[in-house]
């Protein structure tokens, strides 16, 4: 099987990354010249990986064709490529629907569109997944836990989530950045905060059968510095905020 990637950016990367590091079979990976400087890298990298000279020459030699442009390029570029009706594609673009894909594809091809985060190129992710389809489900279950969401409508909460693995991280430097400022070398600050919050997320995976609020409580001691750490939060609004940004996020996927 051949897989073609239109569009080389941090999603597409990390994908064929996880792809070249895993069990999957294929023939070869023909990627887009779009990113120049992340194109080469993964060609020299990857034995697999050629780069195509068009878009077009990638959709005439894949059996799958993945998706990896942002809407606004992908409504440009996307019309003007013959898509077979025997291909599959796997579109990564949030805010085109199934429905303008189809359009745009004008084939009576498959059309899957699936949500992965840069940690699949560690085989590491859940990647939600709509309509369920089980040769990609299969695909995606070798480099990372396949969602299968049966309604695109629903699927658009968790285009919404996706929308938070910025601010995840800049959580993660807001924190490192405040012991830097007293006196704590960045990389100890870095390794010390990255390394707890995967501990705790960890923790969270395992635990994850019954409800997070128990998490919360089992954190906490009367008095205690998480009681009052969660307290100031709640207080200046922090989770509300955090909610009303998902609720922002989801209302532009909304208009799609």
């Amino acid at each position: 099987m051949k897989l073609g990637f239109i569009g080389t950016g941090k999603i597409a990367s990390s994908v064929i990354t996880g792809i070249c590091t895993s069990k999957i079979y294929f023939k070869k990976i023909i990627i887009s010249r779009r990113n120049k400087h992340i194109s080469q890298k993964l060609k020299k990298r990857f034995r697999k990986v050629s780069i195509a000279k068009t878009n077009q020459e990638i959709v005439d030699k894949c059996n799958w064709v993945f998706l990896a442009v942002t809407p606004k390029v992908g409504k440009k570029i996307l019309p003007k490529l013959n898509f077979r009706s025997n291909q599959k594609i796997i579109s990564f673009i949030s805010t085109i629907s199934l429905a303008q894909l189809k359009k745009i594809v004008k084939k009576k091809t498959k059309i899957v569109r699936a949500i992965p985060l840069p940690p699949i190129s560690l085989g590491k992710g859940p990647v939600p997944i709509c309509p369920p389809d089980k040769q990609v489900k299969f695909f995606f279950n070798k480099i990372g836990t396949t969602v299968e969401i049966k309604s695109e409508r629903s699927s658009k909460n968790f285009w919404a989530i996706s929308g938070m693995m910025a601010p995840f991280y800049e959580i993660l430097k807001v924190l490192a950045n405040w012991l830097v400022k007293r006196g704590i070398k960045r990389n100890e600050a870095q390794k010390y905060i990255t390394s707890l919050f995967v501990a705790l997320s960890q923790d969270s995976v395992i635990n994850s059968q019954k409800h997070l609020k128990y998490l919360v409580a089992e954190s906490q001691t009367p008095g205690g510095l998480n009681e009052l750490g969660v307290k100031e939060l709640k207080r200046s609004g922090f989770y509300k905020s955090l909610e009303k940004s998902l609720n922002s996020i989801l209302k532009r996927l909304s208009k799609v």
